[in-house]
């Protein structure tokens, strides 16, 4: 099995020592998002977990708790999302520079391999021109050509949950025409710079431009790492274009402190800060306890692993 740590919420910038102990333990539980009351125990054993991705705007906090992680036997990478957005947008996040080197220390420790950059979601309004993200990616690009191989794109998405203050000042529709336009221009920098460019869940094939279909939950990365072959289905409960394999997410929405005003995660920030208050690092949950009106039900959990074939078989 695949775990997601997480869509929800950074785990690694907020709640590495949290997500550390449960792999300690052996275990986690997690609300279903739908229903409070309905709790998933999932198995965290490295005999069942094949692959754990960690999604991450900022892994300062995790760096000192890999080798703990290596050291349980668990197999990983990182999404890394890397914008060139300010405090006005981005308002709790750490100074940009000091989030690239950061970057930068991770993939000397992991290997540029299980590091996967993320430039999204790509936001276009008055300040935030094509030309400014032209001129951003080529310097960000500049600066991680030596440390990621892939780079997956997103438009942004105006979630209804947004304030209106935001939806009108900040946020706006783009355009088919100017998502091809400044998908084109981002293309030609990463090819100069040796970097694949993936988008992800777009309404629009930019494929004629070199972009691959991304996964962010990617078969390909996690066989390569792993050294064998998976046997997994197709994930069916993510957005329209998803091509993401299955997996399970152990985060929780409405916990992301960094504050993001485009996120769809979080429904308020009183409502993080509330949240946060309840998160013990010793807890089998994220946030909060078990109650007894809670239905707690053990989830069936196996490895995908193919363990007859190798990986790379394919590669002779």
């Amino acid at each position: 099995m695949i775990i997601s740590a997480s869509r929800r919420t950074d785990i690694p910038a907020f709640y590495s020592d949290w997500f550390v102990n449960r792999l300690r333990e052996g275990y986690v539980l997690t609300r279903n998002p739908m229903n409070y009351g309905q709790v998933s125990k999932i198995l965290l054993t490295p005999e069942v977990v094949d692959c754990i991705v960690l999604w991450t705007k900022d892994a300062k906090h995790i760096m000192d708790k890999l080798k703990d992680i290596d050291d349980l036997g668990y197999t990983y990478y990182f999404q890394f999302t890397l914008t060139p957005y300010g405090k006005d947008i981005e308002p709790y996040l750490r100074d940009k520079e000091k989030i690239i080197d950061t970057f930068i220390e991770l993939s000397e420790r992991i290997g540029k391999a299980k590091l996967l950059w993320r430039y999204d979601p790509i936001i276009l309004n008055q300040t935030l021109t094509k030309e400014y993200h032209l001129e951003q990616f080529e310097y960000l690009c500049s600066r991680l050509r030596d440390y990621t191989d892939i780079c997956t794109i997103s438009f942004v998405d105006i979630y209804s949950k947004l304030s209106k203050t935001v939806k009108n000042q900040v946020l706006r529709e783009i355009t088919k025409e100017e998502m091809t336009k400044l998908a084109a221009g981002l293309a030609d920098i990463s090819r100069r710079y040796g970097i694949e460019l993936r988008s992800c869940c777009e309404k629009i094939d930019l494929e004629e431009l070199g972009l691959k279909h991304g996964r962010c939950i990617d078969k390909t990365v996690i066989e390569r790492i792993c050294g064998c072959n998976l046997k997994t289905k197709a994930e069916t409960t993510q957005r329209e274009g998803c091509m993401c394999i299955q997996s399970i997410d152990i985060g929780a929405y409405n916990t992301c402190r960094h504050g993001c005003l485009y996120c769809y995660a979080n429904y308020s920030y009183p409502a993080v800060e509330q949240n946060c208050l309840k998160y013990n690092p010793k807890a089998d949950l994220l946030i909060g306890e078990i109650t007894t009106e809670d239905k707690v039900t053990v989830r069936k959990m196996q490895s995908f692993k193919d363990r007859n074939y190798s990986f790379f078989e394919d590669l002779k």
